[in-house]
C-alpha cells in the first residue's frame, strides 16, 4: 500500500484544529482516538484506543479535508460486551467487519425490536431510536465500521444535548409497530434509461454484503455489476459494485466523503488531482479507501483472479439518486471515458496482471490492449 497516499494532503488543506469546531470538540470530549487518513491496508489490524461507552474501543477516521461531510467510526466491542444505549441526530449504517452480535432497536423500551448480525452484515439505526449493541461471542471481539453524518449535524446545530438527548421521534422513518423492519426484506427500484439503468434495493438490513446479488450497470463500463441502497428514509448513501477479472473501471469523479471497503479480490486504485500525478493504492480484502475533495479522480482495477467487490459508504443530499448518474448526465460530465485516457494507465495495468498471472480482457474498449476480449454489458455466468 502506498505511503504518499497516507501522507496525502489536498492543496486547499488547513489544519481545522485551529478554528472552533463542535464536532472536534466533541471528539475531544468524548476522549476518543482520531485518525486522518486516506488508506488502510487491513481493517481489522487498525490499532483502536479506548473507547468505553461503544463496548471496548475504537477510533473515529476523518478523510484528511477540512469540514468533511461525513466520518467513519471503526468499533470493537469486547468479547461478552456491549454498548451502552444511546441515540442522536446524526445518521448512521454499519458493516460488520468481523464477529457477530445482535442490536437492539426501540423508542419506547418496552418495545424493543432486536436483529442479529454477523461478519458482512450491514445495519442502519434509524435517525434518533434508541439502540444498543451486543457481541454474541464470549471469547471473540466483533468489530464494525460505521458511517455517520455527525460532522455537519453537529457543525450546524452546535449543541450536544439538542444531537444526544432529543426526543423527537421521526416515526415516518421508524415505526415500532413494523415487525419486518430488520428482517432483511426489501424492494428494488429501477430508474434510468436502458444505457444508464440504476438499480437501488430499499430496505433496512442486509444480511451479507459480500454475496448479496447485483445488477447490470453499464456507465462504469466492461461489465461491471452494482446496486446502490436506501436505507431507513436516510440521505446517506452507499452501493455495492463489483467488476470481472481483468477488467478496470472508467476515472470519474465526485463529491468528497466515500469510505470504499473492499468485500473481495485484489486490485488497485489511482487517485489524483486535476494536473497532479497519479497516486497508487494497492488493495484486497478488507482494505479501506477514502476518497477525498471533490476534484480527486479515482479509478479502480481489478488484478486478481476473482471479481472485485467493494462497499461505498459516503454523505449524500437526500435527492433520489444523489451523486450517481442520470439520463439527462449520465456520466455527470466527471468521467473519463476509456479512449480519453492515457495510454500508461492501461499499460500500468497489463503488467500488474501479468504479475499476478491473471488475463487482460480489455480488448473490447481498448484498441492498443495486448489482451482478449471480455465482457462487454454484464458479468460472465
Amino acid at each position: 500500500m502506498t505511503t504518499e497516499l497516507r501522507k496525502a494532503k489536498t492543496p486547499d488543506h488547513i489544519d481545522i484544529y485551529e478554528h472552533h469546531d463542535p464536532y472536534l470538540e466533541w471528539i475531544e470530549a468524548e476522549g476518543v482516538k482520531r485518525i486522518e487518513q486516506y488508506v488502510f491496508e487491513d481493517l481489522s489490524a487498525v490499532e483502536l484506543g479506548p473507547w468505553e461507552r461503544k463496548g471496548g474501543s475504537g477510533a473515529i477516521i476523518n478523510i484528511p479535508i477540512a469540514a468533511p461531510p461525513n466520518d467513519a467510526h471503526l468499533i470493537e466491542i469486547r468479547p461478552g460486551g456491549k454498548s451502552e444505549p444511546e441515540h442522536h441526530m446524526y445518521e448512521e449504517y454499519s458493516y460488520i467487519v468481523s464477529g457477530r452480535g445482535a442490536t437492539s432497536i426501540w423508542m419506547d423500551e418496552k418495545h424493543k425490536q432486536t436483529f442479529e448480525w454477523h461478519a458482512g452484515s450491514l445495519i442502519v439505526i434509524p435517525l434518533n431510536t434508541w439502540y444498543q449493541h451486543f457481541n454474541a461471542s464470549g471469547s471473540e471481539p466483533a468489530r464494525y465500521l460505521s458511517t455517520t453524518n455527525a460532522p455537519p449535524v453537529m457543525r450546524q446545530w452546535r449543541n450536544m444535548d439538542f444531537i444526544f438527548n432529543n426526543p423527537f421521534h421521526f416515526t415516518d422513518r421508524y415505526s415500532e409497530g413494523d415487525t419486518d423492519f430488520f428482517s432483511g426484506a426489501g424492494k428494488l427500484y429501477k430508474q434510468g434509461n436502458r444505457k444508464t439503468l440504476n438499480t437501488t434495493w430499499v430496505t433496512n438490513f442486509v444480511p451479507n454484503a459480500d454475496t448479496m446479488p447485483l445488477y447490470e450497470y453499464v456507465s462504469r463500463g466492461a461489465g461491471g455489476i452494482n446496486t446502490h441502497f436506501e436505507f431507513a428514509g436516510n440521505v446517506t448513501k452507499s452501493h455495492i459494485s463489483e467488476f470481472p477479472v481483468g477488467t478496470y473501471k472508467k476515472a470519474h469523479r465526485h463529491g468528497p466523503g466515500a469510505h470504499l471497503l473492499i468485500l473481495g479480490g485484489v486490485g488497485f486504485s489511482l487517485l489524483w488531482w486535476e494536473g497532479k500525478e497519479r497516486i497508487r493504492a494497492d488493495w484486497k480484502k478488507g482494505a479501506m479507501i477514502a476518497i477525498p475533495a471533490g476534484a480527486t479522480f479515482h479509478q479502480h482495477f481489478n488484478t486478481g483472479t476473482e471479481p472485485a467487490r467493494y462497499l461505498a459508504m459516503r454523505a449524500g443530499t437526500g435527492a433520489p439518486g444523489s451523486g450517481e448518474a442520470s439520463d439527462e448526465n449520465p456520466t455527470g460530465r466527471l468521467q473519463v471515458e476509456y479512449e480519453d485516457e492515457p495510454h500508461e494507465t492501461h499499460e500500468m495495468f497489463e503488467k500488474v496482471l501479468a504479475e499476478h498471472g491473471a488475463p487482460c480482457r480489455m480488448k473490447a474498449f481498448i484498441p492498443w490492449c495486448t489482451g482478449e476480449v471480455g465482457p462487454t454489458s454484464e458479468r460472465d455466468t
